[in-house]
């Protein structure tokens, strides 16, 4: 059985499908799952939509940090963080102790074919999509490539993404084997 001794943090893009190959990766591992915008409107008790829309965005970063700085006192898990959860240097230095950073990096066309699906993305309404979120990315990518490890996420299967992310995390020297029960 591989074994992580500390939380795997997949950060990125919105879209780059930190929630969907998060839980697949959690599956391959055997840890729980947890996605940081669930954990932030459970705390809030209101959606992020309504975070934003009541509060703004500075209220939104600074529960975010809260929710995140909490899970990572969790034991290991893997956590699915919203796109800019990584850009705070507070958050991001709390991901560097207590965690492993992994970039889901995807290009501009998979991030939109994938985000248009739904309506729940507030830095993308009553805005060009396209544009907007290539602004994002010349802001957040620098960032983003600080992470411990990068992984390419296309429109392939995510399973494919989820063997990307254990081939580097074991080059990483973030997996070990569980070993066997016999002495």
């Amino acid at each position: 059985m591989r074994k992580v001794d500390k939380t795997l943090v997949l950060v990125g893009m919105m879209g780059a499908g930190k929630t969907s190959v998060g839980r697949r990766l959690a599956s391959a591992l055997g840890l729980p799952f947890r996605d940081a915008d669930t954990e932030i409107e459970a705390a809030a008790g209101c959606s992020i939509n309504e975070i934003f829309e009541r509060f703004g965005e500075p209220a939104f970063r600074a529960g975010e940090r809260k929710v995140i700085a909490r899970l990572l006192r969790d034991p290991p898990h893997v956590l699915a963080t919203g796109g800019g959860a990584f850009m705070d240097p507070e958050t991001r230095a709390h991901i560097g102790e207590n965690g492993i950073s992994v970039w889901l990096k995807a290009n501009v066309d998979l991030l939109l074919e994938r985000v248009k699906r739904k309506d729940t993305r507030p830095l993308l309404r009553n805005t060009d999509s396209r544009t907007a979120l290539l602004g994002l990315m010349v802001e957040r990518e620098p960032v983003y490539a600080l992470a411990d490890i990068t992984v390419e996420s296309d429109d392939g299967p995510h399973d494919t993404v989820v063997k990307r992310i254990l081939a580097a995390l074991d080059a990483h020297g973030a997996i070990s084997s569980g070993g066997s029960e016999c002495p």
